[in-house]
């Protein structure tokens, strides 16, 4: 019996070693590939509206020692960027510029190898994105976006989660607006009601701001490509895997009075939804059973009826190429609006949860949505996968998943309210 014992601490203690040094080495690794690549964070689409905000949020609050760069098309726009970052921080004087361009595969490949984190603001993503998401998934390099486009988001992971995977890449997709406050304000929400049952949450979501150019672009984009967008859905479901004896789902609902907010609730078919969902099938916390519906939350029931009225005739009016170019000519990505307009904008996402015999109300609110906060989102999110300790993970994943508390931390910090009304 002696013998048996003192095999198995043998065992135990040959175990212990293998895992102190499997650790030691992946670690290891991970010192020499952040000491190999030349930039922890690389801002691409810099020159764009949202790109210099963001570009402007790193200036003001990249730790000391972050070494980030700025990277686009033209050379010139991004020294002239970079000489008025320089005039109100001087550090930003010597910032590093590199060129790459999205229909040059050769420059994305250079740029994703250079670099740990790349968060890319050039959309539409449909159009501009899959060359440097193809780069990351092969370098091992986190990439980052603010897409809102389900198509896009369903290619890539059918075309790039497995080789993100192998090389240890992090692609995350929808790290502003779209979708951080719903996916993370539903992580939130869950933490606050019981574990191992069944929850449903609801989301409304109110703002007062100006849609960017570049969503406005986006949803067009979306709008004509209904029959791309239903067969890229199609083809994820064909190869993503379904959680064992659990289930998360998020039904489009109808439209309804809230009595929860005191507002009419109209459905939002918009990628926040799915991202959460894709949040819920990965993390146990969210139940056995989890149901999100999303909704736009407003006062009156007359601006209801007409907002209901003008997306339908966005929809068909999207569906014939001549008008898609002639709206997307009238509001061109890379403009808009003023600091002092943006100073008034706000936005609110509210949620009401249910699980266990307990309810709660909470919410997410900020200023404003399509270009201060969504750039500090993005920053943020990149600042997040550079130098926070964050769990283990590869292939597409979501901010909650990828982040979790880390970036919520973060952006409570950085001045996105994440509070609980009230509970019952």
């Amino acid at each position: 019996m002696g013998t048996g014992v003192e095999a198995g601490m043998e065992s135990g203690a040959t175990k212990a070693t293998e895992a102190a040094e499997a650790t030691e080495a992946t670690e290891a690794t991970e010192a020499t590939e952040a000491t190999e690549r030349s930039y922890d964070v690389v801002l691409f689409g810099a020159t764009g509206f949202v790109g210099e905000l963001t570009a402007e949020y790193l200036a003001e609050h990249a730790p000391e020692g972050c070494r980030w760069a700025l990277a686009g098309r033209g050379h010139d726009r991004l020294t002239a960027l970079r000489d008025r970052l320089a005039a109100r921080w001087p550090h930003c004087a010597a910032l590093p510029l590199l060129v790459a361009d999205s229909e040059d595969p050769a420059s994305l490949r250079a740029l994703a190898r250079s670099a740990r984190v790349v968060a890319s603001t050039v959309g539409p993503y449909i159009r501009y994105g899959e060359g440097l998401v193809a780069a990351c998934a092969e370098a091992g390099t986190d990439y980052l976006d603010l897409t809102g486009e389900p198509e896009f988001v369903d290619l890539m992971y059918v075309r790039y989660d497995a080789l993100a995977r192998e090389t240890g890449a992090r692609l995350v997709h929808a790290c502003g607006f779209d979708s951080i406050p719903h996916d993370l304000g539903v992580y939130f929400t869950v933490r606050q009601l019981p574990e191992g049952v069944p929850l449903r949450i609801d989301g409304f979501v109110r703002a007062g701001a100006l849609i960017s150019g570049g969503t406005f672009a986006s949803a067009l984009s979306a709008f004509g490509r209904g029959r791309e967008m239903l067969s890229a859905a199609r083809e994820r479901r064909l190869h993503e895997p379904r959680p064992v004896r659990r289930r998360a789902r998020a039904p489009l609902g109808g439209p309804r009075f809230s009595r929860e907010t005191g507002t009419w609730a109209l459905p939002l078919p918009t990628l926040d939804p799915q991202v959460v969902v894709r949040s819920a099938r990965a993390i146990d916390r969210y139940g056995p059973d989890f149901r999100y519906r999303h909704f736009a939350s407003l006062k009156s029931l007359l601006v209801a009826l007409g907002s209901t009225t003008a997306v339908g005739t966005g929809l068909l009016a999207a569906q014939v190429p001549a008008v898609r170019a002639w709206l997307t000519g009238r509001y061109k990505s890379g403009k808009g609006p003023s600091a002092t307009l943006r100073a008034r904008s706000w936005f609110s996402v509210r949620f009401v949860g249910e699980g266990g015999g307990r309810r709660v109300f909470t919410e997410v609110s900020g200023g404003d949505p399509g270009y201060d906060e969504t750039a500090k989102m993005l920053a943020e999110s990149a600042l997040c996968l550079a130098h926070d300790s964050l769990p283990v993970t590869s292939g597409q994943v979501t901010t909650a998943v990828a982040m979790g508390d880390a970036l919520l931390d973060r952006l409570r910090a950085a001045g996105l309210r994440f509070r609980v009304a009230h509970t019952n």
